[in-house]
């Protein structure tokens, strides 16, 4: 038996409807929106459009042009945070984050002067809402936070995160890399004025396509991090400055836009709460039975309704890399191990330097195959 077990980091298999859709505008349509006026790019502006009304439907939102598309949500993530942030600026994050948030904090912390505070969580990776709270200060500009752990699920209390920056009059951005198709994600109930997304992981989409949604008053500050050809103003030198031009630089990738707006339609018909009740239901199941194993230890909230789909392991006998060579060679359970492009989530839950072996799960994992892991965990 084969068992995909990576779905944090790219969910596979797609919904059919994915791969079909793709196939028929590589094959059916290929214009370029916004370029042209023949047919075939009307057609792809108006699958443009379907794509841009549904995500902004789908994260509660209600100005489309808003939606802007990039190649990935790192892409997304540097563009918000080189396009806010000047010298001086007080930024709070925590040690949870996936280096697509830290890297770019600290490479401005190191070239133009930011003062860059990282909160660092509870060794069960869930933030607390005080050490945010005590963290801020007359200057903090920005606070950017993960929605979940990509190591061990964790859910953070987003909602509270929100107030509190509203409160205090202080921009918030999420990272819905974890989280966006598995947990419910409302632009306007976690008080956003950015939401990063990729595609390709709970999403359902293909790889190379991402974006975010940015409010009108952190537009206003926000500078274009690429510049270059948008199909409008041509005669201009300059960038334009309305949405979503500003943001959209260059051709986008209309298979993978395309890919994705299917990819929510089947979140859309399957239900966002069955979704995440038969991934609650598996990792449950995972969790409880890994906890009666000798030599294996779970890392971070064990509580499986506060959890996204992963579930982070290591065993007393074996490092990392030869637990996840096994469960690959020997026994088909595609799985990632190491530190996850996430070094300081890894000292926050004490798994740094070797770092864990993931095991995340998806809406088309079943309860044959996690038996099957448990079977083959207990054999190792």
């Amino acid at each position: 038996m084969n068992v995909y077990l990576d779905n944090a980091s790219t969910s596979f298999p797609k919904p059919k409807t994915v791969s079909d859709s793709i196939y028929n505008y590589l094959t059916n349509i290929g214009g370029n929106p916004g370029r042209s006026n023949h047919s075939n790019a009307l057609e792809s502006n108006r699958y443009l459009f379907l794509a841009r009304e549904t995500i902004a439907n789908f994260f509660n939102f209600n100005k489309i042009e808003n939606v802007i598309f990039t190649n990935n949500i790192t892409s997304s993530l540097n563009t918000l945070v080189n396009g806010i942030l000047k010298p001086g600026d007080h930024v709070i994050t925590s040690s949870m984050e996936h280096n697509s948030v830290i890297r770019p904090l600290y490479n401005l912390k190191e070239t133009i002067g930011i003062d860059l505070e990282i909160v660092s969580a509870k060794s069960n990776g869930i933030i607390d809402i005080d050490s945010i709270s005590k963290a801020i200060k007359n200057n903090t500009k920005l606070v950017i936070i993960t929605h979940a752990s990509n190591i061990t699920g964790s859910i953070q209390p987003i909602q509270k995160i929100g107030e509190l920056c509203k409160k205090h009059n202080i921009f918030f951005i999420l990272d819905s890399a974890q989280s966006a198709g598995v947990l419910e994600v409302d632009f306007k109930e976690f008080n956003l004025n950015a939401l990063a997304f990729t595609g390709h992981k709970s999403l359902l989409g293909p790889q190379g396509i991402g974006g975010f949604i940015i409010d009108d008053k952190l537009n206003e500050i926000c500078n274009p991090y690429i510049l270059g050809g948008t199909g409008s103003l041509s005669h201009s030198l300059l960038q334009p400055d309305f949405l979503p031009d500003k943001f959209e630089s260059g051709t986008l990738n209309i298979p993978g836009i395309i890919g994705l707006y299917e990819g929510i339609k089947f979140i859309e018909k399957e239900g966002l709460n069955t979704i995440y009740e038969h991934n609650a239901y598996l990792r449950s199941y995972l969790i409880n039975e890994i906890s009666n194993m000798n030599n294996f230890t779970i890392h971070g909230d064990l509580n499986p309704s506060n959890g996204t789909s992963c579930v982070s392991i290591t065993n007393s006998k074996l490092d990392v890399s030869e637990l996840s060579f096994i469960l690959d060679s020997d026994y088909g359970i595609s799985n990632r191990s190491g530190l996850h492009c996430a070094p300081l989530a890894h000292k926050t839950i004490g798994t740094y330097p070797n770092g864990t072996v993931r095991l995340s799960l998806g809406y088309f994992n079943t309860l044959e195959e996690i038996k099957y892991t448990v079977d083959s965990l207990n054999k190792i």
